[in-house]
């Protein structure tokens, strides 16, 4: 039997585009090395990455989504809603919808640390997000044979 490799949409905020290179790249190389395909769109910032997602995942292309962006803590409350509200609409897309999304939003205090963190030579939060992506496609196959 042949198992029809997974589709996935990297989904990516472009909000501090260096930051976003760097997560992008840890995504794709953890993708091309699963043999995957894949696609990439990008949005303005972090809290357009649940929409994009619901948007796409109504055509029915997608497998699974990898979310990337990065939130970095400012002088305002701006950070708190944007970072908890970008992770709670991406929940609640994996939990309503039953959506795989690996989620790579960074979340941190200065541009220092999301580098640290996006940089696929150090922490590569990108290849995490993709493999977690990934690895909820796997369950969700498997729990679909158990049906």
């Amino acid at each position: 039997m042949t198992v029809a490799l997974p589709h996935i949409l990297i989904v990516e905020a472009r909000f501090y585009d260096h930051i976003a290179d760097h997560l992008k790249a840890g995504a794709v190389a953890a993708l091309e090395a699963a043999g995957v395909s894949y696609d990439v769109l990008d949005v303005p910032g972090a809290l357009e990455i649940p929409a994009a997602i619901r948007f796409s995942a109504g055509c029915g292309r997608y497998d699974a989504f990898v979310a990337l962006g990065c939130v970095i803590r400012g002088e305002t409350s701006h950070y708190d809603i944007v970072a908890g509200e970008s992770a709670r609409a991406l929940m609640d897309l994996g939990l309503r919808d039953r959506l795989c999304i690996g989620n790579g939003i960074i979340t941190c205090e200065n541009e220092a640390q999301a580098l640290h963190r996006a940089d696929p030579a150090r922490k590569n939060k990108g290849r995490d997000a993709a493999l977690a992506a990934l690895r909820l496609y796997e369950i969700q196959r498997q729990a679909a044979l158990h049906e």
